[in-house]
């Protein structure tokens, strides 16, 4: 199977050294060219090209923009994103424009050609220097996604939410927290309130699935 390939990028050496690379590779055929956002969009939905390699930053428009505009109307359409930076808002742009690949332009020739041959594969495939970016980043969002499904508790609803947690009764969270029953009932309710839960299997369920423990 033959990949056909469409070369998006606003400098015509850059486009003249990518065209001449992948067309040469057996496998691949240099379908067309477009040096701008607009440009690639129409070619792109013309053309439909099994692959685009794209650079990120183009006049009239970003490829992040044209990505996005290709992937929705020609989802079957494979996107390589080219940036000269590692820049991780752009990277993640990209990502939800629907792109399948981001590599730096400093990539050499036979990791550029995996990467197309990878992608045209069905592969999503990303920079091996930018792999722990996302790692990172994915990790920090949901860390920060955990944080905020406590933050309209106090302290006190937290340590009570723990305990029904452990399947503690009303009775034993009382005995647990020097508190009075009715109290402990109290805070029971105002929990469920705030978390749109019905019931105290739900608010362990929550818990558990949040990781209550770690922000005790």
């Amino acid at each position: 199977m033959t990949l056909r390939i469409l070369i998006v990028d606003d400098h015509e050496v850059v486009r003249l050294g990518l065209s001449t690379l992948l067309d040469r590779h057996p496998g691949f055929m240099v379908a067309g060219e477009a040096a701008t956002a607009r440009d690639a969009v129409q070619k792109a939905l013309l053309l439909r090209p099994d692959v685009v390699v794209m650079d990120i930053r183009l006049p009239g428009g970003s490829g992040i923009d044209a990505c996005r505009k290709i992937v929705e109307q020609a989802p079957e359409i494979k996107v390589i994103m080219l940036t000269s930076y590692a820049e991780d808002e752009m990277l993640f742009d990209a990502i939800s424009a629907g792109a399948c690949g981001y590599v730096l332009k400093q990539i050499g020739s036979n990791d550029l050609i995996h990467a197309v041959e990878a992608v045209g594969g069905g592969e999503a495939l990303l920079d091996p220097a930018l792999t722990q970016r996302v790692f990172a980043r994915v990790r920090e969002a949901a860390r920060k996604e955990q944080e905020e499904a406590f933050t309209d508790l106090t302290d006190q609803e937290m340590r009570v939410l723990a305990c029904v947690a452990e399947g503690k009764t009303n009775r034993e969270i009382a005995r647990v927290m020097f508190l009075g029953e009715g109290t402990v009932r109290n805070y029971v309710s105002s929990v469920l309130r705030k978390l749109d839960l019905t019931n105290r299997a739900e608010a362990a369920a929550y818990a558990v699935e949040h990781n209550l423990k770690e922000f005790l």
